[in-house]
């Protein structure tokens, strides 16, 4: 059974940092499309970033220059949030598609994702 299990969420003062990671297990490679989404309260769900089977990455045009997203062999996924702002706050989301071996066609829909974690609190003070 495949499980997205996030972890690193917290609280920061406007300006710090957070390092959010997603483990992925149940799948046998780590040749697939990978995402962040965020959900602030009252919003709906948007993307932040994704990473394809080879590393290339996409942005959300509010994260460029502050987020950083990646992986690693070990089917685990990363988002390096730097800078942060108080419009950051929002439950943050990985997210899987298995059958893609890049995000090209992806985009940073949340409908084109099936498989997902649980989410993790990311809250940014002013």
């Amino acid at each position: 059974q495949v499980q997205l299990v996030e972890s690193g969420g917290g609280s920061v003062q406007s300006g710090g940092s957070l390092r959010l990671s997603c483990a992925v297990s149940g799948h046998p490679t780590n040749f697939y499309c990978m995402g962040w989404f965020r959900q602030a309260p009252g919003k709906e769900r948007e993307g932040v970033a994704s990473v394809g089977g080879l590393g290339t990455t996409n942005y959300a045009d509010s994260v460029k220059g502050r987020f950083t997203a990646s992986r690693d062999d070990a089917n685990s996924l990363y988002l390096q949030m730097n800078s942060l702002k108080f419009e950051d706050t929002a439950v943050y989301y990985c997210a899987a598609v298995f059958t893609a071996t890049n995000c090209f066609s992806m985009s940073l829909e949340v409908a084109n994702y099936p498989f997902w974690g649980q989410g993790t609190q990311v809250t940014v003070s002013s």
